[in-house]
């Protein structure tokens, strides 16, 4: 999926960061499945990991992505929105957690415990974004689509194939969804509308006719699907574990469990 920066030429095309990118390393022929556990595992090792833990984590994880073509720019800019709410809940808990105060503004504290803590808890939930992140890249939507019904077929009366086909959809309409964000920013920026002083103007003419050509995007979706006949019971992609996604899978887990008792 190809994607406009906003601000940028209407000729300027650049790949979304967070999309699946062909290649043939030991991570895309990884199974599924297997990804999704250690996914899980990993996750649930950031949430308790300490400083030390995390910053190994996020190194690894840094490099890996570069090596996997995810340039630390486009990324960032991909997740901008998130480093925002990732700011705020550092403040926020910086500013409400009592310990030493490093300074004050009005009647508000800035305390280094409290900092600390928020750039801890920031750290684990951009480690975790980041994670999905690379199953997202190494991973086909029709894998992910698999391994869903996979996990979702044992538990009786949860329509497994749909919801697969709903994890499908989104990979796939989460990268249309950023380039159709970018184009509304463009076009209004052609219209002076970030000119305007007020805040509630500008983004009532954002979100109104990004919203419109979302949910127009997904009334031609639907109406496509309807038209090629499109039904649950239909073959889907064929996941095979080998003997190295066991041993990838048992290093996933011996490393989760060491985090989380240390």
């Amino acid at each position: 999926m190809h994607m406009r920066v906003a601000g940028e030429p209407a000729g300027v095309i650049r790949m979304s960061p967070i999309s699946y990118r062909l290649g043939t390393g030991a991570l895309h022929a990884l199974d599924a499945r297997f990804k999704f556990v250690i996914l899980i595992v990993l996750s649930l090792s950031v949430v308790k990991a300490g400083a030390l833990h995390l910053a190994l984590l996020a190194c690894g994880q840094i490099a890996l992505l570069s090596f996997l073509g995810c340039s630390f720019k486009s990324l960032t800019t991909e997740l901008r929105y998130l480093l925002v709410l990732l700011l705020l809940v550092f403040l926020v808990r910086a500013f409400t957690m009592p310990g030493e105060a490093v300074f004050r503004l009005y009647w508000l504290s800035f305390s280094r415990q409290g900092a600390a803590a928020g750039a801890l808890i920031a750290a684990r939930m951009l480690l975790v974004v980041l994670l999905g992140t690379t199953l997202v890249i190494t991973t086909r939507p029709a894998e992910i689509k698999a391994a869903v019904e996979w996990f979702l077929k044992p538990f009786p009366g949860l329509p497994a194939a749909r919801i697969g086909t709903m994890f499908g959809l989104l990979l796939r309409l989460i990268p249309l969804l950023s380039v159709q964000f970018a184009e509304t920013m463009d076009a209004q920026r052609a219209r002076g509308v970030e000119n305007r002083i007020n805040p509630v103007y500008r983004l009532t003419w954002l979100a109104i006719p990004f919203l419109r050509r979302s949910f127009s995007a997904a009334d031609r979706l639907s109406i496509a699907m309807e038209a090629r006949c499109y039904t649950d019971d239909r073959t889907g992609h064929r996941l095979t574990a080998t003997r190295r996604d066991w041993l990838v899978l048992a290093v996933g887990i011996v490393y989760g469990i060491f985090v989380l008792a240390t």
